[in-house]
């Protein structure tokens, strides 16, 4: 979590009646363990997206058609929105 303290809010989980039977005899903060494994997974799940993301670009990236000029596409489309 970040190092200023940020508002708590409050949400509910289920789990079985055997696994809270187990957790209550674990000397375990549960929120503060729950917490770190929901940024943990977040994190998981952006970086998966940005190696989707990078794998799709590489799959449709092509080379330029010759004679291509990059510097004066960007000029044309700067004159043609600045009206």
């Amino acid at each position: 979590m970040s190092q200023r303290k940020e508002r708590l809010v409050r949400t509910t989980i289920t789990v079985p009646a055997s696994l809270k039977a187990r957790m209550a005899q674990a000397n375990t903060n549960w929120s503060e363990a729950i917490r770190e494994m929901v940024t943990e997974r977040l994190e998981d799940l952006g970086e998966s997206d940005m190696t989707e993301a990078v794998i799709l670009n590489e799959r449709v990236r092509r080379p330029a058609p010759e004679g291509w000029n990059s510097l004066e596409v960007i000029k044309q489309w700067r004159r043609k929105t600045a009206l």
